[in-house]
């Protein structure tokens, strides 16, 4: 299997992923948010930010199936290496809100790491592609 295939199932499953959560916190976000690691429900009108978290999410979703569809693979590396940062935020927000460290680091922590790593391999896939492109010889102008 060459490594835009793999990296093509990867970044699928990332924005599959991604739908799944920005849509559970958007429609069912009571639901959602003990899966998270944070220690408690938001007081007052909080559960407005957990639909905000899913809008985030589903947004991000939709940069990656943009980006897989019309075929921007370095855009989409780069993107992937970027939106690592949210999950990567999300675990240190559980970690200093007194949440649970174990799904800090085992949901949110592996969850950037996959994602950057993922990111990673499709800049690879890309720095490949370029290498094995032929550069273009110029021509003599006739005068």
């Amino acid at each position: 299997m060459s490594l835009r295939t793999v990296n093509t199932i990867l970044a699928t499953t990332i924005t599959l992923f991604l739908f799944y959560l920005g849509l559970t916190f958007i429609l069912t976000p009571e639901t959602a948010t003990p899966g998270v690691g944070l220690p408690t429900w938001p007081a007052g009108d909080g559960g407005g930010f957990l639909v905000m978290k899913g809008i985030r999410e589903f947004s991000m979703g939709l940069v990656l199936a943009i980006l897989l569809l019309t075929g921007h693979r370095r855009a989409l590396a780069l993107v992937l290496l970027m939106e690592a940062v949210a999950p990567f935020g999300d675990m240190i927000n559980i970690l200093t809100h007194n949440g649970s460290t174990a799904a800090a680091f085992g949901i949110h922590g592996l969850t950037s790491a996959f994602i950057a790593i993922t990111g990673a391999l499709a800049l690879r896939e890309t720095s490949k592609a370029r290498q094995a492109t032929p550069a273009p010889t110029p021509t003599a102008q006739p005068s």
